[in-house]
């Protein structure tokens, strides 16, 4: 059975803190564009698993691809700090060969699940 992830960073989730200082700074004018570039940060990145493939899509103006096989991956990493596993967000990491990972993605919503998918794939 073939199961799909497609998500893009969170924002609260991935950083409350640094999203409530934002919205403080609203007011002031700072906080506005903050939260805009963040967003639109989080929008330019894209992690998605379907088809036996793991993709993770960045940019907004030009864009960078990373596809793999599923059937290549050897390890999946992910990191959750303690507010990271309150709020069900984490770093995902993506190994096939050598020590560098080939897939990085920060604050990425239900990174076990992600983990799952590809561990259930091989």
């Amino acid at each position: 059975m073939s199961q799909s992830y497609s998500e893009h960073p969170a924002m609260f989730r991935a950083r409350p803190f640094a999203f409530i200082l934002s919205l403080i700074l609203v007011p002031v004018g700072i906080g506005i564009i903050i939260l805009l570039v963040w967003f639109m940060k989080c929008k330019a990145t894209k992690l998605e698993i379907g088809n036996g493939e793991i993709i993770l899509e960045q940019g907004l103006l030009s864009k960078d691809r990373t596809e793999l096989d599923m059937k290549t991956v050897r390890t999946v990493k992910v990191y959750q700090s303690f507010m990271n596993r309150l709020f069900g967000v984490g770093d995902v990491s993506v190994f096939t060969a050598g020590d560098a990972p080939e897939v990085y993605a920060k604050g990425m919503p239900r990174p076990q699940e992600f983990r799952e998918i590809i561990k259930g794939e091989q």
